[in-house]
């Protein structure tokens, strides 16, 4: 027998909010029993509306701010309160960038068991028209006689109803308007499910994901709609290997520009690039001044993608190897090393979270590493790794929780020494934490 879901009471509750979670909710306690408050701040009481009940702890949502903390704001976005795009427009940037250094620092202790010897100062940038990657998506909503363009709501898997975007970069947050009307007058209307967004230093590009063949009206709406905003179109009727610019021309290229090395990385629409063009400037040179890269140095880096610390560091270092695991990433970081003109740096696909890993490179003698792994760390290729020859890591992180597990790794278990630790602020309005490690042999 199904188990009959708890009613949600519908009576609004008033709290004092105790703390913040990790995830930048209020912390609150109804009968003994956790509740999680969107949109609450430490010491303010609320008014706030049950959204979900679970065993264990509850999900609400702010009614209403009774005493303001002194860390609120006013949300710039008018859409803050249904959008799911950003969580912590209501909180001041300072508090943002202070909650999210105390959440890398309590997951480094809870989870990995380690402190780091200093803290970082934290890598800020811009607040606004920041985010260059996006995928949105797009919904016909008969009830509403319109197209939704955007990203899903707080609270549901729909499309929010908005028609701008203060965090996205304004060559596409300015355009949400133009695109709903756009593929309101398309034949697949109901057919199109998202678009992705990828922004380079010129040149703006949106991926349509279709799932019917466009007509030749179609076509040439889309055509006029790139012209008149100067954008690449890109259609997608399946997977990745799909994708083919919009009337089979040679498209102009994706790049943006590393110069404080002089690089310039070309990438494709559906690559893996950072979100921040600003703060990955800043980053950059950040990790490699960590690393205390010099000419005598031979340098892995794991989780490479199209080369954006490998090539910065081929600039410094006697020899570097790049490890992917995107066959199409590699391609496009070796063209970027030739079009570059850098010549000492290699480049491998190699899966490196599998299983029967047993590579060179992971006994190749190098004894400088870079990491920058995806949301699931690096824990496979750390354990199988021969890291005796290594003698400073710097580990790049878009997850706090893995970060941790991978230090208490390397500290606990491989001899390193967590000497720094801190955050980069990638997504500002977010609860989004990238971070940054550095981590010295303790035979050294």
């Amino acid at each position: 027998m199904a188990r009959r879901r708890k009613k949600i009471p519908q009576e609004p509750v008033s709290v004092k909010i105790e703390s913040l979670s990790h995830e930048g909710r209020g912390i609150a306690h109804v009968e003994g029993k956790t509740v999680f408050v969107n949109g609450a701040l430490p010491g303010e009481e609320v008014l706030f509306q049950y959204k979900k009940r679970r065993s264990k702890f509850d999900e609400a949502h702010t009614l209403e701010v009774k005493n303001p903390a002194a860390e609120r704001i006013d949300a710039k976005c008018e859409y803050f309160s249904i959008c799911g795009g950003c969580s912590l427009q209501h909180m001041q940037h300072e508090f943002q960038i202070e909650h999210k250094q105390s959440v890398l620092i309590e997951q480094l202790k809870h989870i990995g068991n380690v402190e780091p010897k200093s803290v970082i100062p934290p890598l800020t940038g811009p607040q606004w028209g920041y985010r260059r990657r996006a995928r949105l998506g797009v919904k016909y909503v008969e009830k509403k006689g319109r197209v939704l363009v955007g990203f899903r709501e707080k609270y549901s898997p729909f499309v929010a109803d908005i028609n701008r975007c203060e965090v996205l970069h304004p060559s596409v947050g300015l355009l949400l308007e133009p695109l709903q009307s756009l593929i309101a007058e398309l034949s697949l209307i109901k057919q199109i499910p998202q678009i992705e967004v990828a922004v380079g230093d010129d040149v703006t590009a949106l991926v349509f994901r279709h799932l019917a063949d466009f007509t030749d009206k179609d076509m040439v709406k889309l055509k006029d709609f790139g012209e008149q905003h100067h954008l690449e179109i890109y259609c997608q009727s399946g997977g990745l290997d799909s994708v083919i610019p919009l009337d089979g021309t040679t498209p102009k290229e994706l790049s943006y520009s590393l110069p404080e090395f002089s690089v310039i990385m070309k990438f494709l629409p559906t690559d893996f690039t950072q979100v921040n063009s600003e703060i990955n400037q800043v980053m950059v040179p950040r990790a490699l001044e960590l690393l205390e890269v010099d000419i005598s140095d031979s340098v892995l880096d794991l989780f490479c993608g199209i080369g954006n610390f490998t090539l910065p560091l081929a600039r410094k270092a006697s020899r570097v190897l790049g490890i992917e695991g995107d066959h199409g990433l590699v391609e496009r970081a070796k063209q970027n090393a030739t079009s570059n003109n850098i010549n000492n740096v290699d480049f491998r696909a190699v899966d490196l979270a599998k299983d029967d890993l047993d590579e060179d490179f992971l006994h190749d003698g190098f004894n400088k590493l870079l990491m920058d792994p995806a949301r699931t760390g690096a824990q496979e290729v750390i354990q199988k790794m021969d890291l005796s020859s290594i003698d400073r890591i710097v580990y790049i992180s878009c997850n706090p929780a893995t970060l941790a597990r991978d230090a208490g790794i390397l500290v606990n278990k491989k001899g390193f020494t967590l000497k720094q630790a801190g955050i980069m602020d990638m997504f500002p309005h977010t609860t989004h934490v990238e971070s940054i490690a550095v981590f010295t042999s303790q035979k050294k």
